[in-house]
């Protein structure tokens, strides 16, 4: 899409998953020597091909987070793209970086409420089903399929997650494979948590691995958060309550979580006032929850869309004055405190006048949806939160741009 707006592509690939999903050659560059001349390599390939722009999805992981350092102070513009802030249904872009990087970070409340003034109340509405988990999973393992399988020439490519590429494939192969059966779990779970009376707070997980959990967040494994959250809910919370703990859809196993859940639950004597449900779904969950805790997870701001009490322990872009509660974990299963709804709306509409992109990442849908904007935004002078800050037509620019992109 950027090529028909008369901008030149290419893409730099650290191994053969990023080769194959590439198919053209002649914009390809393979980068198969260590990370550690990858500061360098990227220098060179700016200077040599004139670039102006980079593409990055997500902005921490070790070969980004250098790029974006890099560029920053050769004055290139970073585009970052990443899962939505308003999921399933959308997809985030930004520059400069997201989550605790994010420029939204640095918007308050009232500039907010300022740049919203002259708009419309309207809000786009949201598609009854995208259907992207699927294709993620699958695509998640066919390219560690090739990476694991095609590496001859990518001898110095390092994953930048601590487990092995021949371990990161069958995991994702047997999630794959075992849809079925934990969609069976689900449903079982989520029966038992209706059918009992009892009034639930909803602790919403997230991958260990995932950026906003470990560079954003206090908690160095997840062991941890669970252990903070059920200390709070045992000192905190009325006895008749329970805690449920809602895997995030992805989950794949490379932490151990029920066994960790079972164990601090009898340590903290919460035995049968703790329950886990293996991903899925989250409306039915939070139509009947009391609250919701997470460290920064996205799924929060559907918990504030109902008007929950919402706890984040980690930096979020929605963790905001008046948004979530601002009490120690004791104070607030005591007595969460409710979200101030006309502040939550406005940033919601904010959110999907600047930055959320309709579409997805990993079904052919999705993809068509988001590039019948993305490219647009990317041209334009300004990024999404300045051009409704500025309110005016925006010039376009000419640009070169080197992609990256993961899986």
């Amino acid at each position: 899409m950027l090529r028909l707006a008369g901008a030149g592509c290419w893409r730099v690939g650290f191994n053969a998953g990023d080769a194959v999903f590439w198919p053209d050659r002649a914009s390809y560059i393979a980068h198969t020597e260590p990370p550690e001349v990858w500061p360098e390599a990227f220098a060179r390939i700016v200077a040599e091909r004139q670039i102006t722009d980079i593409v990055l999805y997500g902005d921490t992981r070790p070969i980004h987070a250098v790029a974006v350092q890099r560029a920053q102070t050769l004055g290139l513009t970073v585009h970052v793209f990443e899962e939505g802030y308003l999921r399933p249904y959308w997809i985030t872009y930004e520059r400069g970086g997201s989550n605790g990087n994010s420029p939204l970070q640095q918007i308050d409340g009232a500039e907010i409420a300022t740049m919203l003034a002259a708009e419309g109340e309207a809000q786009p509405e949201a598609p009854a089903r995208w259907g992207d988990m699927r294709q993620h999973v699958f695509y998640g393992a066919l390219y560690h399929f090739f990476v694991l399988a095609l590496s001859r020439r990518y001898r110095g490519f390092r994953p930048h997650r601590n487990i092995t590429v021949w371990r990161e494939f069958r995991l994702h192969l047997r999630r794959l494979l075992s849809m079925p059966v934990l969609a069976a779990e689900r449903r079982i779970a989520a029966a038992r948590i209706g059918w009992d009376a009892r009034p639930y707070h909803l602790v919403l997980l997230q991958l260990e691995h995932d950026a906003s959990f470990r560079d954003h967040g206090p908690f160095a494994t997840m062991p941890e958060f669970l252990e903070a959250v059920m200390a709070g809910f045992r000192d905190g919370a009325p006895r008749h309550h329970q805690l449920v703990f809602k895997a995030h859809p992805l989950e794949d196993g490379r932490v151990p979580l029920r066994g960790h859940i079972r164990r601090l639950a009898r340590h903290y004597g919460l035995a049968g006032r703790v329950r886990y449900v293996p991903g899925g779904k989250l409306a039915r969950l939070l139509d009947q929850a009391r609250s919701a805790v997470t460290v920064n997870s996205t799924a929060a701001q559907q918990a504030l869309w109902r008007g929950l009490p919402v706890k984040a322990l980690g930096r979020a872009i929605y963790a905001r004055p008046g948004l979530v509660s601002d009490r120690p974990l004791v104070a607030f299963f005591a007595g969460p405190d409710l979200p101030d709804m006309a502040a939550y709306r406005d940033f919601r509409r904010f959110l999907l006048e600047t930055s959320q992109v309709p579409g997805g990442f990993y079904s052919a849908h999705g993809r068509r949806a988001a590039l019948r904007h993305v490219a647009d935004m990317m041209l334009a002078a300004e990024d999404p939160y300045a051009a409704l800050r500025h309110k005016r037509p925006l010039p376009r620019r000419q640009l070169h741009v080197v992609v990256r992109v993961n899986e």
